[in-house]
């Protein structure tokens, strides 16, 4: 084992787990089953110097920027047979090492920004809008915190939008740990890293062991329950998912039939016709309404009929927001989506 052993990211595609989902295909016994996923990229750990280059930093920094969320995966055991870059172990200086060289990269890319519209800005009073919100992120980036740990205008939002900045990422801390410090829930690292990361960002820390899930992947079904059963322990796998779903703010609607049950991932507060142009871009232009009845409402009557007989399957409009767990059937007009011939 040596540093740097990982350099070309690696990706999987994890589905979100859903008891709802699983529900509506034993409902419906569809011919094609499609749930939510996240696709999840294997970059490697950055080391100090990152945002200079140090240790192939600035292409891990480049891997980091193309994502939309961060899970920071915190080293908190010892081992002698896999080489730590920085020689002991000590999670809190590792810590400090990432949140120092994202900020380090941040005020770069934002400093850059702001040259580059420097001119037009004495000129041109959007440019200074721009620029003088650019200097604000810079002077609060300087503070050494990161960007998503400040309360922004919306006018500031839409301009951070435009920088896809590291320290605005949303992020979740997993500590991992050996299989036994997971399955006794316990390590002297927990309170030190909770206490950290409550002072600088307040974010979700989950304790995984990455040795004992590649145990339980390797084991039979049978074995692994068995297995589960008698430490008293199971895979957090599912959890790390879903705390990453929520915490880039999606949730999904269903479509769900004979032919189909499939889940539509959106961002949290869309309106129907928005969430209708997730299907097709047709749906949206062309949107009529949005026949909804809840996931709740279906599993308590048992069928769509009898939740039109109990007053629950219901028509909305474009104002409508979309809720986690919606069933949804879209009516739309079919021509507004068909662009005019030229003469």
């Amino acid at each position: 084992n040596f540093p740097f052993c990982t350099i070309d990211p690696s990706e999987a595609r994890i589905n979100v787990p859903d008891e709802r989902f699983n529900w509506l295909c034993e409902l419906y016994k569809p011919k094609s089953q499609v749930p939510a996923f996240l696709s999840i990229h294997d970059i490697a750990g950055l080391v100090k110097g990152a945002a200079e280059g140090e240790g192939l930093g600035n292409a891990f920094l480049s891997h980091i920027k193309a994502t939309d969320g961060i899970y920071h995966m915190i080293r908190v055991f010892d081992d002698v047979e896999i080489t730590h870059v920085e020689g002991e172990l000590d999670p809190i200086r590792d810590l400090e090492i990432i949140h120092r060289e994202l900020v380090k990269k941040d005020l770069e890319f934002v400093t850059g920004a702001m040259s580059r519209i420097e001119r037009e800005a004495r000129t041109n009073k959007q440019k200074k809008g721009e620029y003088d919100t650019f200097e604000k992120i810079r002077a609060f980036l300087e503070t050494g915190r990161q960007v998503r740990c400040h309360q922004w205008s919306q006018k500031e939002v839409e301009v951070l939008n435009t920088l896809q900045l590291l320290t605005a990422k949303s992020a979740i801390y997993l500590l991992n740990m050996t299989p036994q410090d997971y399955i006794r829930k316990k390590n002297k690292w927990i309170p030190k890293i909770k206490q950290w990361v409550d002072d600088h960002t307040g974010e979700p820390i989950i304790p995984v062991s990455a040795a004992l899930e590649q145990q339980l992947l390797d084991m039979p079904d049978d074995e692994r329950r068995a297995f589960c059963a008698a430490q008293q322990t199971s895979s957090c796998l599912d959890k790390v998912v879903v705390a990453g779903y929520r915490a880039l703010n999606l949730a999904h609607f269903f479509t769900a039939g004979t032919d189909e049950v499939k889940c539509w991932t959106i961002q949290a507060g869309t309106k129907a016709p928005q969430a209708a142009g997730r299907i097709h871009t047709d749906f949206e232009r062309g949107f009529i309404c949005a026949e909804v009845m809840r996931f709740e409402d279906l599993r308590e009557h048992g069928s769509e009929a009898d939740v039109k007989a109990a007053g629950k399957y219901k028509q909305q409009g474009k104002e409508y927001t979309v809720l986690d767990g919606d069933i949804i059937y879209f009516k739309f007009n079919a021509g507004a989506g068909l662009s005019a011939k030229k003469k």
